[in-house]
């Protein structure tokens, strides 16, 4: 389990309202190239939104579903991201110090990731999502 956490300067409520917004994925989300269409109303339950994932030339159509959500404290998605598998994304909001403590926890779920899981995936997931962070503080303090 890989969990990574940042503090952004302003409120949960901002911070939720960027999770809440499918449109700003592949600006903050490390590996999304493009969000092709969304299913239910995001960010409710069951919703899904399906994206384009890849590095480089690349590219897999997936989607990530909504399988729980507290707004503005928490949201828990799972993102499939074929070939490698399924993962559990749970986001939480903290408020503290006038800002926000957000982490995300990545855990494979399904396919080779969950059967393989070991130190070193988890240290490569930190580090993307680190970079994931970083890019929604940045839309959320710009909001």
């Amino acid at each position: 389990m890989a969990r990574t956490s940042i503090y952004v300067t302003v409120e949960p409520e901002r911070v939720f309202a960027v999770l809440s917004d499918t449109e700003t994925y592949d600006r903050w989300v490390v590996g999304c190239k493009e969000i092709r269409g969304v299913e239910g109303n995001w960010p409710e339950p069951g919703a899904t939104f399906h994206h384009s994932v890849g590095f480089g030339p690349i590219t897999v159509r997936d989607s990530t579903s909504v399988v729980e959500s507290a707004a503005p404290r928490r949201l828990v998605l799972r993102a499939r991201a074929r070939p490698t598998g399924i993962v559990r994304v749970e986001i939480d909001l903290e408020a503290r110090g006038g800002g926000t403590e957000a982490s995300i926890t990545e855990v494979p779920i399904e396919g080779p990731p969950a059967w393989l899981h070991n130190p070193v995936q988890d240290w490569l997931i930190d580090r993307r999502n680190r970079e994931s962070l970083r890019r929604l503080k940045q839309l959320a303090e710009r909001r």
